[in-house]
């Protein structure tokens, strides 16, 4: 085990290494400045935003600086926000978004996996067709659609929740709801289908000939291997939707990464750009490691240190 995952350790630093070799090189090619506007500044103000940011300096030099400063965990000024690192800005967005990814991946784990289940062992009744039309919907219906209907019933009709903003917790109820929507019916649909190939092996067989009650056949002997899909999925998932959602957090105003990333992009931010994107690399290769341990934990055919 202490082998695979120093292998994987090195295998993650290479790979934010050549993220963060790509993404820099990538910004630097986009044509035009960061300084480029409709309004274009007079030549001595951008020279001088040029040199003030080593904007001037030599490509390699930039990149070298750049590194240094990423290995201590400064990503540099905001060309845009004044007086404004984009470390703090990281610091200070990624919260509110790990907080919704939280609840999301926690509304999607407690719905998506039961249901699934549910749908597998009364396969055929009234339960499975019942899940898997919700499933149907949630995967076919975009999350602003959700979003939307929510916003107009919960808040324009019924006045139970707030329509927007952040902090409170019913503030926190739809915007959670509405990023978890579709995740939570693709849980259900991979933990059905995953749990159906399982019963059917000869192992399950072979345990409920022996007597062995249902409940035990289903939760000691087939739903760990039943999960493994499910864990490999979620992984990625969780990295995904912890680091921001720019629709729901455009729609519900919540103040998080995703919707900030995405300003930053129109607003030709390159520090904040470069930033995030290194930020999430970063945190979706550790997911990607916490994913391959659970995976090896839950099904214990797998040996990590011959891989």
């Amino acid at each position: 085990m202490a082998r695979f995952i120093l292998s994987r350790i090195v295998s993650m630093v290479v790979t934010i290494f050549l993220i963060i070799t790509i993404t820099f090189f990538l910004m630097h090619a986009i044509p035009g400045g960061p300084f480029a506007s409709e309004k274009k500044l007079p030549e001595s103000i951008e020279r001088a935003l040029e040199e003030k940011y080593h904007l001037n300096d030599p490509l390699h030099k930039q990149y070298i600086d750049y590194l240094l400063g990423v290995v201590k965990g400064d990503f540099g000024p905001s060309f845009k926000l004044k007086g404004q690192d984009v470390s703090d800005i990281i610091a200070d967005r990624f919260p509110v978004s790990a907080q919704l990814g939280a609840i999301a991946l926690g509304l999607i784990l407690i719905a998506g996996i039961p249901l699934g289940i549910a749908a597998a062992l009364k396969q055929g009744t009234w339960v499975d067709s019942a899940v898997m039309f919700l499933a149907i919907v949630g995967v076919t219906i975009p999350s602003f659609v959700i979003a939307a209907v929510m916003i107009y019933v919960f808040s324009v009709q019924l006045g139970w929740l707030p329509p927007a903003r952040w902090g409170e917790l019913d503030q926190m109820i739809m915007p959670s709801i509405a990023l978890a929507a579709y995740s939570m019916a693709f849980v259900a649909r991979l933990t059905r289908s995953s749990m159906l190939e399982v019963i059917s092996q000869d192992y399950i067989r072979t345990a409920r000939a022996k007597g062995l009650s249902e409940k035990v056949v289903v939760f000691k002997h087939a739903l760990k291997n039943a999960l493994i899909p499910v864990v490999s999925y979620v992984g990625p998932l969780a990295a995904g939707i912890m680091t921001g959602s720019f629709v729901i957090e455009k729609i519900f105003a919540v103040p998080g990464l995703g919707r900030f990333f995405v300003e930053s992009i129109s607003n030709r931010d390159y520090t904040v750009i470069m930033g995030v994107t290194i930020f999430y690399a970063a945190f979706l290769v550790v997911m990607i490691l916490a994913v391959d341990i659970i995976y090896a934990l839950i099904d214990p055919r797998i040996k990590l240190d011959e891989e």
